[in-house]
């Protein structure tokens, strides 16, 4: 399976800004969807995922009704629209893949896929 992420940029604070991913090499609807920042001098956390089917989504709490997670099956592909950017979103966005259940899909060792990653940049 490959992930491809983009969309990235440098935008300001309170701009928005739309990362898409697209995946290739397997079914893609095996898969539940997630991704993943890593700040300036921070680890890798979740930002959200998406069930196989799209039907359950989860956030982690920083990014709660700002950003959105969505995924199109037969385009095989993932977005994740973020509104109201602010600068501690500043970070390396990874989108990830994994046939794992969905009880552990904030962990970023559950997921077996990574893309390589698109930077974001908020400016104050």
């Amino acid at each position: 399976v490959q992930l491809q992420a983009s969309g990235g940029g440098l935008v300001q604070a309170g701009d928005s800004l739309r990362l898409s991913c697209a995946v290739s090499g397997r079914t893609f609807s095996d898969y539940a969807m997630g991704w993943f920042r890593q700040g300036p001098g921070k680890e890798r956390e979740f930002v959200a995922a998406i069930s196989w089917s799209g039907s359950m989504r989860h956030y982690a709490d920083s990014v709660k009704g700002r950003f959105s997670i969505s995924r199109n099956n037969a385009e095989m592909t993932v977005l994740l629209q973020m509104n109201s950017l602010k600068p501690e979103d500043t970070a390396v966005y990874y989108c990830a893949a994994t046939e794992r259940g969905w009880r552990t899909i904030d962990l970023s060792y559950e997921y077996d896929y990574w893309g390589q990653g698109t930077q974001v940049t908020v400016s104050s």
